[in-house]
């Protein structure tokens, strides 16, 4: 699904006389964007993969054993997600901004590559972010619990680094929230049995092997000239 250097990411204030361009078009800094649904779906493709096996999953499994009223705890993920994710972006946008293309090529390309190691890294759940309060209710306490447990999570910090690469925002925040609801909501109907069934290792050996590549291809990357 080759790309040119008119299809993802953000726009220079200032173009630059040459764009760098990676994999296909899915690393590329700072260029007008028309194509919504190449960034939509390469960031629901990254935080559905991240998102598995992580710490956020396995808390929808202890939402759903403690309370097993799934659709209250769906409402509560998407939410929690949303308002995470939208907050995730909006930084990583600012950051961008901010820092500038080429600056940012670095910090994403190492971001990208240190996710990759993390990705290899078994995720635990405390037992503080396991134990929401239950005199909430079941929506507000998942969206609680899940909101906290995603706060500097691997799918956080993807979209934060997500949403300074691509744009428009929205696009990636729509995506990296389809993601989450792709790992966690079968987990939530289904639960454990469906979890022993996904060969949760080599999910993350895929996924870091993705995040490398991509760090790797932002970092060879020449800088705009």
């Amino acid at each position: 699904m080759a790309r040119t250097a008119s299809s993802l990411a953000r726009p220079w204030t200032v173009q630059p006389p040459h764009v760098p361009v990676g994999l296909a078009g899915f690393v590329v800094f700072h260029r007008p964007s028309e194509f919504l649904l190449e960034a939509f779906l390469l960031s629901t493709g990254i935080v559905a993969l991240a998102e598995m096996g992580d710490k956020t999953q396995l808390l929808s499994l202890v939402l759903t054993a403690r309370y097993r009223k799934p659709w209250p705890i769906v409402a509560g993920i998407l939410v929690a997600t949303l308002l995470n994710h939208a907050l995730a972006g909006a930084a990583g946008a600012w950051i961008m901004a901010t820092i500038g293309a080429d600056v940012m090529r670095w910090i994403l390309g190492l971001s990208f590559i240190a996710l990759g190691l993390w990705m290899l890294v078994p995720d635990k759940l405390d037992d503080a972010e396991a134990a929401p309060v239950r005199q909430w209710g079941v929506f507000m306490a998942t969206t609680w619990a899940f909101f906290l447990a995603e706060m500097g999570d691997k799918t956080q910090v993807a979209t934060v680094a997500l949403g300074a690469q691509y744009e428009p925002l929205l696009a990636v925040i729509a995506g990296t929230t389809v993601g989450m609801m792709l790992a966690n909501v079968p987990v939530v109907f289904f639960g454990d049995a469906l979890t022993r069934r996904v060969p949760i290792r080599m999910v993350h050996l895929v996924s870091a092997a993705i995040f490398v590549v991509l760090g790797v291809l932002a970092l060879l990357n020449p800088g705009a000239a």
